[in-house]
């Protein structure tokens, strides 16, 4: 028997494919077509997945679940979902795209908001929800993640075995969809980024070989930090970590924004001091209308966060309070609370699926500029306030500890912006309604990230790709030096050389 689960609009059944007829994706010459019993290359597919194996298709919830992003801008558009069971499972849907000549997509936590995403106007999605698992290995020092795991389940179940790793911060996005493009996270001070933890993993190629590699593969170097382009990682083992400090803090300190300046000279003076923020310390600010601290007017909501204490130490906070803020609000918990003290847990707005346009416009900084952060916030507050269709707009700046990020050597992974201390970036928010304003969004987002590229006196933007817009070069996700492209383009050729993982912040 060919079992897939098929969820319908009306109900959910499990079906034989050599008697089922369902829609499928539309041909590569835009034709379409339709999965019946004549279809041989189908049925085929169904005797060799898994019985977990499931396909969605257009109209069913199951469809819709897994396909709503986070950002409706530029979306990549899929004619059937499959749900892969297991790895090879992966593999098989990998091959069968090939053989039809079709496109295909990864599909995890879908908060992917780059414009070259929607390339992608017809294919398969394949959603690893099921891909998800956390197994800590015996000798405690690693663990192994399936690739559709969460990073909230990666904190929680090695939260509960006495361990921990580096994660993206957001509670909502994968493990893999941040680490590999590098991966921010909580604890990078001390470990490195989250790309820095990979030991092993299983990844599908874009033959649809299902392989296992390690630092031992050429192909190493590139996935951590341009993995998007090279396959699609089925299973992933890490190191690990013993919790070394229970206690956290954070003060919540909000300002007016005519106190831009003495924030962000604070900031470079008594937190980051040219790099040197200590591990255990990491300073973020969002730029926001907040109605409760000013009903005219966006403020400036900074974030003092430190590891190891119940209250953060004054050394880091007093300076801030002597600027004047509007308020300060102190709090204490553990690790697990940092998401929503910083609104990106599970159940804060930026996880929920609002059919908003989200584009980022980041770049990394080694400092703050004074000057040029007053004129952002000029541009940002004049064009986000009252009515304004980007009022839910916000401008995010990351200061994490850098001290474990600055200790790799960059010419160990394809991420090439190690000597930075800053991620900044604006998040323009809005109602899609119509290409005029979808133009004003990307020129205010350009605008904003503009200011602060012309004061780093850099050549090249320095742009984060897990938070890229879409039409950056290669060299402004990837870095400018010719080796490093080089060193891509030729593993690109050798691993991909049809461009199937071309979608996602294309190496080329």
């Amino acid at each position: 028997m060919y079992r897939f689960k098929l969820e319908l609009v009306t109900a959910i059944a499990t079906w034989a494919l050599a008697a089922a007829c369902h829609q499928l994706p539309r041909a590569s010459d835009g034709s379409e077509g339709s999965c019946h019993q004549g279809d041989a290359d189908f049925k085929a597919l169904g005797a060799k997945l898994s019985s977990n194996a499931q396909v969605y298709c257009p109209g069913s919830s199951g469809f819709k679940d897994a396909t709503t992003r986070w950002s409706v801008l530029e979306e990549p558009q899929v004619n059937i979902v499959f749900v892969p069971g297991t790895e090879n499972d992966v593999a098989e849907i990998v091959q069968y795209a090939n053989k039809k000549d079709l496109p295909f997509l990864t599909y995890n936590g879908v908060h992917g908001a780059l414009t070259s995403l929607g390339k992608m106007d017809h294919g398969i999605a394949i959603y690893m929800g099921q891909l998800s698992s956390v197994q800590v290995a015996a000798d405690g020092q690693t663990a192994t993640f399936g690739g559709g795991t969460m990073s909230k389940l990666v904190t929680d179940e090695l939260w509960a075995a006495g361990k921990q790793t580096v994660t993206g911060t957001c509670e909502c996005v994968s493990l893999l969809g941040p680490a590999l493009g590098g991966g921010h996270g909580w604890l990078q001070g001390h470990h490195g980024l989250v790309s820095d933890q990979f030991v092993s993993m299983n990844i599908v190629l874009a033959d649809g070989t299902l392989t296992t590699i390690d630092e031992t593969s050429d192909l190493w170097w590139a996935v951590k930090g341009a993995g998007h382009n090279f396959g699609i990682v089925t299973s992933l083992t890490s190191k690990i970590y013993d919790i070394e400090h229970s206690d956290w803090a954070i003060e919540t300190i909000i300002f007016s924004g005519d106190k831009v300046e003495e924030v962000y000279q604070a900031t470079n003076d008594y937190l980051l001091k040219n790099g040197t923020q200590p591990a255990g310390v990491i300073n973020w600010s969002y730029w926001m209308n907040n109605a409760e601290a000013d009903p005219s007017n966006p403020v400036i909501v900074f974030y003092i966060i430190q590891e190891g204490v119940t209250a953060v130490d004054t050394a880091y906070t007093a300076p801030f309070h002597n600027i004047g803020p509007i308020s300060v609000t102190a709090e204490s918990g553990t690790y697990k609370d940092l998401a929503a003290w910083t609104s990106i847990a599970t159940s804060s707005p930026p996880c929920q699926k609002m059919g908003m346009a989200n584009p980022r416009f980041p770049i990394y900084l080694e400092t703050y500029d004074v000057a040029a952060q007053k004129q952002a916030w000029d541009v940002y507050a004049n064009a986000i306030r009252g009515s304004s269709a980007f009022n839910n707009s916000i401008f995010m700046f990351e200061g994490y500890s850098v001290g474990g990020v600055h200790s790799i050597d960059a010419s160990t992974s394809a991420f090439a912006f190690r000597s930075e201390n800053l991620l900044a970036a604006p998040l323009i928010n809005y109602f899609p309604d119509g290409a005029e304003l979808d133009q004003k969004a990307a020129s205010l987002g350009q605008e904003l990230r503009n200011i602060l590229f012309k004061a780093s006196g850099r050549d090249h933007i320095r742009a984060y790709v897990n938070y890229a817009y879409g039409d950056e070069t290669p060299q402004q996700l990837y870095g400018s030096e010719d080796w490093r492209q080089q060193r891509l383009q030729e593993l690109k050729k050798t691993y991909d050389p049809s461009g199937k993982f071309s979608f996602y912040a294309p190496v080329a």
